[in-house]
């Protein structure tokens, strides 16, 4: 049984994950010799906030000091790389269809690591606002956020299903003890394998839609 739905954003409800790519690599061109490094960290830290990709690629791989003032023009600058690309992206398959359908079924939340107000935008240039109980972003966790969602709606963790498609949407979903269902993109590696609790693999949302008729 399933009575609340928890969606990412990115790579779930749209097909956005390369825009975000190519922006890392953009703002930090600055640094060849180590863009190979940064956008392996980036690419294996799907569902992290940009905020926190930038400390730890300024602490751990540039070894330099991020202060306030680089890092509100970092972040500045990266969201005007990937606005207007992210509200023009392709759904991923099945994915508007999905919604639908399904917010009339399911209390449907967003659980994003995209800045709360640009992704607000966003979902409203979008004309999705409709189908969505609530839009979480960062800087909150997306734990923190699957928490709030838990207790102000009721649901049980057991009943209530996370989609992503980065490992830390699955740690997310282990903390807070909902299940998770991983969505992978064609072309893609596989970045969830060995890891526990997975239940279910999609690769659009008509197969989120098939496994959900079965558990509704």
């Amino acid at each position: 049984m399933i009575s609340a739905l928890i969606l990412d954003f990115d790579g779930v409800i749209l097909e956005s994950v390369a825009v975000k790519t190519g922006a890392f690599r953009r703002l930090f061109s600055f640094a060849p010799k180590h863009l190979d490094e940064i956008i392996e960290f980036h690419l294996q830290n799907g569902g992290m906030s940009r905020f926190d990709k930038f400390r730890y690629i300024y602490a751990h791989i540039l070894n330099e000091e991020l202060d306030d003032e680089k890092f509100a023009q970092l972040s500045s600058r990266f969201s005007a790389l990937v606005f207007d690309a992210v509200v023009g992206a392709p759904f991923v398959k099945g994915a508007y269809e999905f919604l639908e359908r399904f917010h009339r079924i399911l209390p449907l939340y967003i659980v994003s690591a995209t800045p709360e107000p640009e992704l607000l935008e966003i979902i409203r240039r979008r004309s999705l606002e409709g189908f969505f109980r609530k839009v979480y972003g960062a800087p909150r966790t997306k734990a923190d956020c699957i928490r709030e969602i838990l207790e102000t709606s009721g649901a049980e963790p057991e009943e209530t299903l996370f989609v992503g498609d980065a490992p830390n949407d699955w740690q997310s979903a282990r903390e807070t003890g909902v299940r998770f269902v991983a969505r992978l993109t064609h072309g893609e590696p596989n970045r969830f394998i060995n890891l526990a609790g997975v239940e279910w693999f999609v690769t659009d949302l008509n197969g989120l839609r098939d496994y959900i008729l079965e558990a509704v």
